[in-house]
């Protein structure tokens, strides 16, 4: 497929271009920053700016597009993953306009361009947990997609907002507009660098629901979107199958979520951030888990 990644200079753009061109797809960058991937075009693109974002979805985006001499090809998806990726690093409003403008102007271009499906990123945020104001613990555990979603900042403001900015275009245009809840993304690398601490402290891992996702993982769950038609608009959390802690799931529910209903069992290192419905719909089957990644070795 012909895809515009835009954020994919980003920790989790990065990884997930990797993955999607060694699936054979031909991938473009759009981003502020470049990302210096081999076979990948930079293209600077301000996603604030709608004139930028409708030229780069109806631009060449390799040279060797131009040999055909039958115009410029259509882009077959768009992914975006680009935002100002958390609280704290620009003011709260900044945060709001940029996350949510920029989510309004690539869907609305994708649509009033063609462009067939959108695989957009939301947030484990969302669900009000991750940067609440003290502790707020889930209604219900294991959390799915059903959930409320009423966050307490920000940049998860911002997510609830594109999740219906996106569902609105989906219901106008009939195109695919998927939206992946992701939960706090893990490089390989960061088995050794971060783990550690999970495994001695849990309650580090409270704000993130006790969750992670693979880099690779969510490359993959990304190609999954891609191949998978004919769903409309959905959103799916995503996260590996276990827990980011050392202790059982039992042992996390009792500490930590003491008089939470619990709606389904749960496995004894098994997630409290479902992924069931991702793996149902788009057959996502993520592959990597620290316990027992080579990395893991150290952690252990």
């Amino acid at each position: 497929m012909r895809i515009l990644f835009t954020g994919g200079s980003g920790k989790a753009g990065r990884h997930a271009i990797e993955h999607l061109v060694e699936c054979g797809h031909k991938v473009t960058n759009a981003d502020l920053v470049p990302a210096g991937i081999a076979g990948v075009p930079d293209l600077r693109v301000d996603l604030t700016d709608a004139g930028q974002v409708f030229n780069a979805l109806s631009a060449y985006a390799h040279r060797d597009e131009l040999e055909p001499g039958t115009g410029v090809p259509r882009y077959d998806a768009v992914v975006h993953f680009a935002a100002v990726p958390a609280i704290l690093i620009r003011p709260d409003n900044e945060t709001f306009r940029v996350n949510a403008l920029s989510t309004y102007n690539v869907i609305d271009a994708a649509v009033k361009l063609g462009v067939p499906k959108v695989v957009f990123a939301s947030s484990e945020t969302t669900y009000g947990v991750c940067f609440a104001d003290g502790e707020v613990r889930p209604e219900y555990i294991p959390v799915d997609e059903e959930h409320p979603t009423v966050p307490h900042d920000s940049y998860a403001m911002s997510k609830v907002v594109n999740e219906a900015t996106a569902r609105s275009f989906q219901a106008r245009s009939g195109i695919d507009i998927y939206g992946l809840r992701i939960n706090n993304v893990i490089e390989p690398h960061e088995y050794e660098t971060k783990f550690p601490a999970f495994v001695a402290d849990p309650a580090l891992r409270r704000r993130n629901i006790f969750a992670y996702i693979d880099a690779r993982d969510l490359g993959h769950m990304v190609d999954c979107c891609l191949r998978t038609d004919g769903l409309g608009y959905e959103v799916f959390n995503v996260a590996n199958d276990d827990t980011s802690v050392g202790i059982t799931s039992a042992e996390v529910s009792d500490r930590f979520y003491a008089g939470v209903p619990k709606r389904g069992d749960i496995a004894e290192y098994g997630t409290f951030y479902a992924n069931d419905k991702a793996k149902r719909l788009v057959g996502f089957a993520p592959r990597h888990s620290w316990r027992t990644d080579v990395a893991s070795a150290a952690v252990v």
